[in-house]
């Protein structure tokens, strides 16, 4: 049995990665703030045969951090102030969460001696890349177009630091639009996927900002538990930023008529104008995966919607 904090573990992939690992039979600590994360989001890890601990506090402290990281092997950072339109509209605290939050749990980290953190990026350090619809590949160098992205660009600079100056065994998994169940639907900064699901559920139409052709490569999150699992025992993954995802890309106009025929309602999308620093295209080169952490998408795309779209319509979405 091995040790895992997992920061930000009360929000949706991080609840996800817990209750995996503690019906692994793993020891687990959740760290979070509940700003955004809940306490119910963790209900569903309560009854496997590990452990499963929570510690209420913000990773902007560092003596919090000291506390969550005693005794542990792994580190899963998943904690963050997340989405581009709240980075545009306070950047100050998006640095002082995924900049200096990350510094003060990679200090942690390494004066507690954990064998390997796992930190969770982002595709949006990559920007638009030329020609536009090419798939993004580790090797492009970062054009971050918004304040959340240049924080996850940070992040991973001072992850790679770390691992070159005090051998800390980092690794960054750059996270392609992740979906899934207990996602917040009603958040003002909601992912497109529930916003547009429950949208159809209430009957309203869609916001679709721009003109519903910009795409995505939308990741199922069983995919994003395997591949963070994946990092922690991979021998040559230290060091590295790799890209999570399905290696598929898809329009939002496309994914509303998916989620229409899934849920038997018309599609009316409410377009509206589009938003600062919002890549248009977006598509993963998954090579760096496959080879360092033996990675394949298990869950494609429209499986994964239509596992969403039953448990939303069976009101088992937040369970």
């Amino acid at each position: 049995m091995s040790a895992y904090l997992i920061t930000g573990g009360a929000g949706f992939i991080g609840s996800h990665l817990a209750e995996t690992l503690v019906k692994q039979g793993h020891r687990v600590r959740v760290l979070d703030n509940l700003s955004t994360g809940k306490e119910a989001n963790l209900e569903p890890a309560s009854g496997g045969p590990g452990e499963l601990d929570f510690l209420e506090g913000d990773i902007r402290e560092l003596d919090t951090c000291q506390r969550a990281m005693e005794g542990m092997d792994y580190v899963l950072h998943q904690a963050a102030r997340a989405s581009v339109p709240r980075s545009v509209a306070d950047p100050l605290a998006t640095n002082a969460v995924n900049v200096n939050g990350s510094l003060n749990l990679l200090y942690a980290a390494k004066e507690a001696q954990v064998k390997r953190m796992v930190l969770a990026s982002s595709s949006s350090v990559y920007g638009n890349v030329d020609p536009p619809d090419a798939p993004k590949v580790e090797s492009q160098p970062p054009r971050p177009m918004s304040p959340y992205a240049a924080s996850k660009v940070s992040m991973e600079h001072y992850a790679s630091a770390f691992y070159q100056v005090y051998g800390l065994e980092t690794v960054c998994l750059r996270y392609f639009n992740i979906f899934g169940p207990r996602q917040d639907p009603d958040s003002p900064y909601a992912a497109v996927i529930p916003k547009f699901l429950f949208c159809l559920l209430q009957g309203e139409r869609p916001p679709v900002h721009g003109d519903g052709r910009q795409s995505r490569d939308f990741t199922y999150i069983d995919n994003v538990v395997a591949a963070n699992l994946a990092a922690c025992a991979a021998p040559d993954a230290p060091g590295q930023a790799i890209n999570v995802a399905a290696g598929v890309s898809h329009d939002l106009l496309e994914l509303l008529d998916i989620l229409g025929e899934l849920t038997g309602k018309p599609r009316e999308p409410e377009f509206q104008e589009s938003r600062a620093a919002d890549v248009y295209y977006s598509l993963a080169d998954l090579s760096k995966a496959r080879e360092l952490l033996g990675y394949e998408p298990k869950v494609d795309f429209r499986e994964g919607l239509g596992r969403l779209a039953a448990l939303a319509q069976e009101g088992r979405y937040l369970a």
